[in-house]
């Protein structure tokens, strides 16, 4: 097992251990909410963890039509993970609450059309995709 938690340690959830589902994603909304020019989420089985604490959530509307939920300590204001509509039975965690500089690197960029410039994803087979789920094209 291994932790994720706020910055005061208010709001933990609990991972069955590492997973290779690790996904940068570019939007503009996850810009926002990690204060960085993009997010990295690391995805679970939603039955696989445990959440301590009560987290405050904040639901935005997703760009496929659903909802995204964004859940974050009411204390100290870390996002800490987060739930999407379009994938229910899948939990993303922010890979900065689990504090592990050797946790997997991303297998998928996404949103990559409003990625910085500066900003590079490389790796072996990692895919890069321009939206959320369309393949990304050449110019």
């Amino acid at each position: 097992m291994i932790d994720a938690r706020c910055s005061c340690g208010a709001v933990v959830i609990s991972l069955p251990g590492p997973t290779n589902l690790v996904a940068a994603c570019h939007c503009i909304e996850c810009q926002r909410r990690s204060g960085a020019p993009f997010g990295v989420g690391a995805f679970y089985s939603a039955d696989s963890v445990t959440i301590s604490g009560t987290p405050k959530e904040y639901a935005r509307p997703a760009e496929s039509g659903g909802t995204v939920r964004s859940y974050f300590c009411p204390d100290c204001g870390s996002t800490v993970y987060w739930k999407a509509d379009n994938l229910p039975a899948m939990i993303g965690v922010a890979v900065g609450a689990i504090a592990d500089p050797n946790f997997a690197a991303p297998i998928k960029s996404v949103f990559e059309r409003s990625k910085h410039v500066w900003v590079t994803v490389d790796g072996a087979g990692v895919e890069h995709l321009q939206q959320g789920s369309l393949r990304k094209t050449s110019s």
